[in-house]
């Protein structure tokens, strides 16, 4: 009688990816600093809009760095953005803290404050 062979289960889902992510991967980047840093999970929160919100009426939609007028939606240029002036690494007093937030608009949140950030860290 002839034997039968048995297939084998695939192993390609179970083996960790050697290589980061692709340049340019938003979702997975999003995705591993989820994983790395829990606390991003708060600006999800009903609170950090009421938050966000308050901050903006506070500043009248103003960006604090250059005088402009944030009033487009995201992802505009001119979109109004929370940012915490002292970085808060999770810290929720820093986070919730109000006076450490400050309304930026996009373009200056994914420019100049994006840079200070990353010099700060060489430093850190």
């Amino acid at each position: 009688m002839p034997s039968r062979l048995k297939t084998l289960k695939p192993m390609v889902s179970t083996i960790k990816p050697l290589v980061g992510r692709m340049p340019g991967d938003e979702k997975a980047r999003d995705q591993q600093r989820r994983d790395t840093a829990p606390w991003r999970n708060w600006y999800k929160t009903e609170r950090w809009q009421k938050l966000r919100h308050a901050v903006f009426l506070r500043d009248n939609y103003r960006c604090q760095r250059t005088g402009e007028l944030c009033v487009g939606k995201h992802p505009a240029d001119n979109s109004p953005v929370a940012n915490h002036k002292v970085r808060h690494k999770g810290n929720p007093e820093l986070f919730w803290d109000i006076d450490n937030l400050e309304t930026v608009s996009k373009a200056v949140h994914d420019s100049l404050i994006q840079s200070e950030e990353r010099k700060a860290e060489l430093y850190d």
